[in-house]
């Protein structure tokens, strides 16, 4: 096989209290890319779709051809690869976007040479690609999320211990995207430096109550665990009426709502795709009230992570 064409799907991270080390993977939206291995060296990125011109084709400085380079050195791959991608998730969406785009440049490549290496070691190469994003501070949630599908536990970096989870199989994910874009690195420079030492004793006990509950199946302790009492009262001042759309998705029967990963995407959990639909229309309507567009996703937890489409 000398060409292939895959999808990664976006993530949620941090999942209210799990900041850095908590999140899953959704069944749309996502990246699609193309890998076609030529006999010429060097790895070419020769299109760029979906992303308003927005992104480098230098491979060095795309998140996509980063990761693939660090993973072509690994191997000791000698011929050319070409890259095309096509992006079709917004960036600085909150949803993972620089990291479907890297995931699935290695997950293909590793596809196209016969699965040389297993999934779960295919992380630390898609992590070199979101240190572009990221301010250089690597944070595995979202890659270990659309890389291996489920919902995700990033337990360790250095070396690198990820753990899948179990949770409801009736669990939906209600996600309104705001028309706005937010930076992660400069989300991270906004963080504060120190935190209350009560403050994180009470984060301890919602990330072990939010593991519990979704092992469980105890909606009412997921929702209770959701709490986030140090990352997202910072982040929420760059999302417009935040905290009107979170009250409107827990009136509307949401187990819990918080920020997905830096912003601005807010999601809700919902015991039932009816019940995560009617939460939505709920959430875009104090959006569009202030004159905010925005796009509604509605999924289960992607279990599976990326897959070969042709």
């Amino acid at each position: 096989m000398k060409k292939i064409k895959v999808f990664a799907p976006a993530s949620v991270t941090n999942v209210g209290s799990g900041f850095d080390v908590m999140g899953f993977a959704i069944e749309k939206p996502g990246d699609e890319i193309i890998l076609k291995i030529t006999d010429g060296p060097g790895i070419r990125i020769t299109k760029i779709t979906g992303d308003g011109g927005k992104l480098s084709k230098d491979p060095a400085k795309n998140t996509a051809g980063l990761s693939l380079i660090s993973l072509v050195e690994h191997l000791e791959f000698k011929k050319g690869i070409e890259i095309e991608l096509h992006k079709k998730m917004a960036l600085g969406s909150g949803l993972g976007s620089s990291a479907a785009s890297a995931v699935a440049s290695v997950f293909a490549f590793n596809e196209l040479l016969g699965k040389p290496l297993a999934k779960r070691e295919l992380i630390q190469f898609a992590l070199e690609g979101e240190k572009l994003t990221c301010g250089g501070t690597p944070h595995a949630d979202n890659v270990a999320a659309c890389l291996m599908g489920g919902f995700v536990i990033v337990r360790s970096l250095s070396p690198i211990d990820v753990i899948n989870i179990d949770y409801p199989k009736n669990l939906y994910c209600t996600i309104v995207h705001p028309h706005l874009e937010i930076i992660t690195a400069n989300t991270r420079k906004i963080l504060r430096k120190h935190i209350l030492l009560s403050d994180a004793v009470k984060q301890w006990g919602n990330v072990a109550g939010l593991v519990a509950g979704l092992v469980s199946g105890n909606y009412e302790l997921i929702g209770n665990s959701l709490q986030d009492f140090i990352v997202e009262p910072v982040r929420s001042i760059l999302i417009p009426n935040f905290y009107e759309v979170k009250e409107a998705a827990l009136k509307s029967g949401a187990v819990g709502c918080s920020i997905s990963g830096s912003g601005p995407s807010i999601f809700a959990f919902s015991k039932s795709e009816s019940a995560a639909e009617k939460t939505g229309a709920a959430m875009r309507k104090v959006l569009s009230d202030i004159g905010i567009g925005n796009d509604l996703y509605i999924s289960k937890i992607n279990r599976t992570g990326p897959k070969v489409i042709s």
